[in-house]
């Protein structure tokens, strides 16, 4: 996989010059996944894609939906690390990662919160807004939020959701009782975790009329989405008015994450808080009736293509999610490859991507 490594070797991580070793990446990666998992095999015969010489453009790429993920697990290679999703529609999907892929995800890591400032030297406190660490816990979700605490020394780490014999609970009482001993301190504060348990934090902190001044360089870093808790979500006006009132953090110190464990991107806001995609991955929308690729501006079904791993076959997954990609120019933060817009999500059973008949290839399949 010699192209992968280059690719996730390139040092500027919104270069749009790539396009083109992008293509070629992907490629490699789909005669890898052809040759090694029978399964993407047969659904690509299907959709009659059997070599790279098929693949024109990168939504020529053969694309399973992510709800097939939740229904079969799917093996290309040996893997090191197995992964879960978060399981909030009932169904988890289960992703695994051989050596190489951790490696490119590493390099990825590091370039981008070093171009959005986020990787230091200088020492920090964590309160994580997510699952503390627990050897019955397999969710990318967690795993992330905890690797996400070595991008600045960690003094201390703080985690609101603690495991129990009934499994996990919210310990807010902690948190407010470790805010007290923070704001007395010099060392910064970084939350980071989902933003529901963040805004419902914010929401406690109001109602019982306490406000923090926490260090100067403290930030907030979001990820992980709303989850089961969407039909509560503030917008972000109202979210970053309450990190002000209740912590004392400027908008300019929010930081969000986008990215989900069957496409491994880490995809960071910018300063006018939008997702520019990097140069490790594209975003095709496409239309959700004839599912043919839209023009910037135009709103569809995400489609997020990525040759990041060989031990799953994640080339090219469709998600739930309905978004509009715009042109990076229009941003006015200085990145301009293109940003991806999330306007919401559809029911599952309204999606139909262009592997809608891999249940039927499927079928026999052991699941």
């Amino acid at each position: 996989m010699k192209l992968r490594r280059k690719l996730f070797s390139s040092k500027n991580p919104y270069d749009v010059s790539k396009s083109d070793l992008f293509l070629r990446a992907s490629k490699e990666n789909f005669n890898y996944l052809y040759g090694h998992c029978d399964d993407y095999k047969k659904i690509s015969d299907g959709l009659s894609v059997k070599s790279p010489g098929d693949i024109k453009d990168v939504s020529d790429i053969p694309v399973l939906p992510t709800m097939l993920f939740k229904q079969h697990d799917f093996r290309s290679g040996r893997y090191m690390v197995k992964a879960t999703s978060s399981g909030t529609s009932g169904k988890k999907s289960t992703i695994r990662f051989e050596f190489s892929a951790l490696m490119a995800a590493l390099r990825m890591s590091i370039k981008i919160t070093r171009y959005h400032g986020i990787m230091t030297i200088k020492p920090c406190r964590y309160i994580v807004m997510g699952y503390k660490p627990h050897r019955s816990n397999q969710m990318a979700v967690a795993k992330t939020a905890y690797l996400t605490t070595f991008l600045a020394p960690a003094v201390s780490r703080k985690f609101i959701l603690k495991h129990t014999k009934d499994g996990y609970k919210p310990d807010f009482e902690s948190i407010v009782k470790a805010l007290r001993k923070y704001e007395k301190g010099r060392l910064p504060v970084r939350f980071m975790g989902f933003p529901a348990y963040t805004f419902f934090l914010f929401r406690l902190l109001e109602d019982r009329g306490l406000s923090f001044s926490l260090p100067k360089g403290s930030k907030i870093m979001l990820g992980g989405g709303w989850k089961q808790f969407y039909q509560e979500a503030a917008d972000k006006e109202t979210f970053y008015k309450m990190a002000k009132k209740t912590l004392g953090i400027d908008e300019e110190n929010i930081v969000e994450f986008f990215g989900a464990v069957e496409h491994p991107i880490l995809y960071c806001d910018c300063k006018n808080h939008h997702f520019h995609v990097p140069v490790y991955s594209k975003v095709i929308i496409r239309d959700p009736d004839t599912l043919e690729p839209l023009e910037n501006g135009k709103m569809g079904l995400v489609n997020l293509v990525t040759p990041i791993c060989k031990a799953t076959p994640l080339l090219s997954v469709m998600t739930d999610d309905l978004g509009i990609l715009h042109d990076g120019e229009k941003c006015g933060c200085g990145v301009t490859s293109p940003y991806l817009e999330i306007v919401g999500r559809v029911a599952p059973e309204d999606i139909k991507t262009c592997a809608a008949g891999a249940a039927d290839i499927l079928k026999g399949v052991k699941i």
